[in-house]
Formats: C-alpha cells, structure tokens, sequence
C-alpha cells in the first residue's frame, strides 16, 4: 500500500540514492518507507548494483507510490558482467518509475575489479544514458582523475550526479564545470569531517543533492546503525547549518534540485 503522508506542503525532501533491495532491510521495508515519508522524505531513489538488483529496485518501485529505481552495475560489480546481464540492464532502464541509469563509474579502493573491466562498464553505462535521456549517477572513489578524464572527454556534457562524493574542492569544482551536480551523505555530520564539510561549503546550493547511502553511512546521530531514508534530515540539517541556510530552505534547494535532475513526474 502507498504510504501515508504526515507533513506540510512545504516540509518536504528527496533522498536521491539509497539501496531498498539489500537485506538489511528485509523483513520491514514497509515500516522504513513509511518512516521515510513520515520525517518528510516523500520520494526516495532506490539505486541498483548488479542486474539482479535493478531488477529489485524496479519492483520496489511498482510497489510503492514514494519509491523509484536507478538500474546499473556497480563497478566493483563489473567483473564476471555476461551480455546477457547487459542486455537485462537495458531492457530495465525502459521500466517505469527508473529515474537513472547507475550507479556506475570508477572504484580504486577495492580491488574487487580491474580498471579496464570498470572503464568500459562506465563507458557502456554513459551510452546507455544518452540512449534513454536518463541521468547518471557517478559513483568514483579513489578514482578522481581517471573518472573526470571519461567524462571531459565526451563530445557532449553527461547530465547526473556525483554521488556520495568524497573528494576535494578541486575535484567538486572541476565535476561541477562539466555540469555533474554533487551529492553528500552521512559522513558530513562525523565529527571528524570536517575537510569534507568545508568540500560541502565550496559546492554552490544550485547544484547541491541529500541522499542517504542507505543501509550505510548512517549520519552521527545515529552512527554505528542501519542507516534509512529517513535519516536524510541530518545531512541535510548539517548541509543547511554549513552553508547559513535554514532546513526548510536546504529543503526546497536541494529538492528542486532533485526534480530538475530526475524528473520525477516524467516518470510516474
């Protein structure tokens, strides 16, 4: 059933990537929505890893009314990738309520994949983007330089977002001269932060996004727990304090922000 909505017109946000599918959440994905919905978080992006995943996330979506997908293949997933995996990939990013393709992109922390085998999951995933309309959405860690070069490379600007990121202000400057918005999670609010606080302070609010990472990188107030949509509200209070905003405008900022990326309602 959809869940119910306890909140003003104007209390509300998105939480532009969280991972509904994963097992931390079986057993009450039903009470974490609704959660979700009741702290004011009215739509959240349920992103998949691998086909099987997307596949997840795209039913989630059809199930409830505050959910929608992102179809793709993490890049620590891109090892063992068959076409048949692919093909899966691009006959769900048709689906109703997808929203984006990813996440993608470059991971060097883990050795789980090869650089090569990442690249041109990367590659694939940004055609597959230009194909549908779809945004992207960029997951790069350790990886800054290497993920840049793909995207400037291009003929023409990717539209879609820096998710999670954790870089410096240079590398936030340079994805946001290419058009990427930036996205910021729970580790804005860990005390010990602060070099990524002052990242959060560089990126101009217009291009400024909230999400969760959600089952991880639950945020300072509740650190150490399973983290869920509904805990966006801290980064974004945090967001909001950094840049002398009040919550509720971070919230109209960053969600129209949202919409003007994923076009919700195009979507429905």
């Amino acid at each position: 059933m959809p869940a119910q909505k306890h909140r003003t017109e104007n209390d509300n946000m998105i939480d532009t990537h969280c991972h509904l599918d994963f097992p931390q959440y079986q057993g009450d994905i039903g009470a974490v929505i609704q959660r979700a919905v009741n702290a004011g978080i009215d739509r959240m992006i349920t992103v998949g890893t691998d086909p099987v995943s997307s596949a997840k996330c795209v039913e989630l979506a059809r199930e409830h009314e505050a959910v929608f997908a992102a179809v793709g293949i993490h890049p620590n997933s891109t090892v063992g990738v068959s076409d048949a995996d692919w093909v899966e990939i691009r006959r769900l990013a048709r689906e109703p309520k997808v929203l984006a393709v990813g996440e993608t992109g470059l991971d060097y922390y883990r050795d789980t994949a090869p650089p090569d085998a990442q690249k041109d999951y990367f590659r694939r995933h940004i055609e597959l983007s230009r194909e549908t309309g779809l945004p992207l959405i960029v997951h790069c860690r350790e990886a800054y330089d290497d993920c840049y070069e793909i995207l400037a490379a291009l003929e023409r600007p990717v539209h879609g977002v820096m998710h999670c990121f954790s870089g410096s202000k240079a590398d936030a400057a340079r994805f946001a001269e290419l058009g990427m918005y930036i996205s910021f999670a729970g580790p804005v609010t860990f005390p010990k932060a602060e070099s990524l606080r002052e990242v959060a302070l560089s990126v101009p609010p217009e291009i400024l996004l909230v999400e969760t990472d959600a089952p991880f990188l639950a945020p300072q107030q509740h650190r150490g727990k399973r983290n869920e949509p509904a805990f966006a509200r801290y980064t974004a209070a945090a967001i909001a304090q950094m840049h002398s905003m009040s919550l509720a405008e971070i919230d109209r900022v960053t969600t129209q922000n949202a919409v003007d990326l994923f076009g919700f309602e195009r979507r429905r």
